[in-house]
């Protein structure tokens, strides 16, 4: 697959994530500014690893991982009604 084309899907998926965790998610133990530093995505566009910068201490940090980890398939089926493509990809935080 076309390396542009790759990119150009991770950059689409990085805006839509930040957007989906900003308004979307219910939470409200999310933490206010948790930024989605950057998104790579595998060349199939099946799975994407998204890079998640959180201001706070380190257990606000932590919590903010398995708060984002638990919601990811909802994150997923909100990238699904936003992006047409084959296939939605699974989405893993760090």
């Amino acid at each position: 697959m076309s390396e542009n084309r790759v990119r150009r899907v991770a950059e689409q998926i990085k805006k839509d994530i930040s957007q989906i965790i900003s308004s979307e998610l219910k939470d409200p133990r999310i933490a206010g500014i948790t930024s989605v530093t950057e998104v790579q995505l595998s060349r199939d566009l099946r799975y994407a690893s998204a890079y998640v910068s959180v201001y706070g201490t380190e257990e606000e940090k932590e919590e903010m991982l398995q708060i984002l980890t638990k919601a990811s398939g909802f994150i997923r089926s909100e990238i699904g009604k936003r992006i047409r493509l084959r296939y939605t990809p699974v989405v893993n935080f760090y």
